[in-house]
């Protein structure tokens, strides 16, 4: 999957107007070992700046608050743990336990957390919406990237697999840099299903808080980027779409925990 070849759409000083930091909050560990990083309620700007040369379904940008801290997946789901899950079915192309696991839809990620759910005695597991998503990516920053901008992609690298230094593989995840929040490839390996549907004119009218997508739509939003991808498609802002029943090799996830 190129980001870069399909129809586009889409770190506070998106501006964090708290000073948590998460990576010296309370983490939570599953029974299954999935590690979560407590991310905390604040305020950031969502999309891309103008000077960013984004694509026009990142805009406008826009103040998003988010009301309540959640846990997010440190990691992304490996194939380890979607096996533990789901059992001995691996849809990756790419095989390696503690890679992450890939070609799966986001129907197959709803069958996942239904499961997982099931096996924690809980409700509390599902994808992020894509505002959690790119809030967490941005770790407080308000730059193309978690650390900065880089239109050439130079310093990805130490932070994400993607067409430059992933020699068309995915890798195993928790690598390479994190973000500021403890959070790992988010800007690569496999770009990352959200909870989201995709409505082109969404960011014209999305509420302020807690936004949930729009409530019709065919497509599902993805995010994040991955090891096919250039630099541009791995900002914090840019955001793809597909059918929920998609599935590629660079397609995967990671899961929220909400806090009750």
């Amino acid at each position: 999957m190129n980001f870069s070849s399909l129809s586009f759409l889409p770190v506070m000083s998106a501006l964090f107007l708290g000073t948590v930091n998460p990576v010296a909050a309370e983490n939570h560990i599953n029974s299954l070992n999935m590690e979560f990083v407590r991310v905390p309620a604040g305020t950031f700007f969502m999309g891309s700046k103008d000077l960013e040369q984004g694509s026009s379904k990142e805009k406008p940008r826009h103040r998003v608050h988010i009301s309540k801290p959640f846990y997010l997946g440190k990691y992304e789901v490996t194939q380890k743990q979607w096996m533990a899950v789901m059992g001995n079915i691996n849809p990756s192309n790419f095989l390696s336990p503690d890679r992450s696991v890939d070609e799966v839809s986001w129907d197959d990620v709803q069958a996942f957390i239904q499961k997982l759910n099931a096996i924690e005695k809980t409700n509390n597991y599902r994808l992020p919406t894509e505002a959690e998503w790119e809030y967490a990516a941005r770790a407080g920053s308000d730059t193309s990237y978690c650390y900065g901008d880089d239109s050439e992609g130079v310093k990805l690298s130490q932070y994400a697999w993607f067409e430059s230094n992933a020699k068309q593989q995915t890798h195993p995840v928790g690598m390479l840099s994190p973000n500021a929040w403890g959070l790992y490839d988010m800007h690569g390996n496999v770009s990352e299903w959200t909870l989201d549907r995709y409505d082109k004119q969404y960011y014209l009218h999305s509420p302020s808080d807690d936004p949930q997508g729009p409530e019709k739509g065919n497509k599902r939003v993805i995010r994040g980027g991955s090891w096919i991808n250039q630099a541009y498609s791995c900002r914090s802002a840019a955001r793809g779409y597909y059918s929920p029943d998609y599935t590629d090799s660079d397609f995967g996830f990671r899961i929220v925990k909400t806090i009750d």
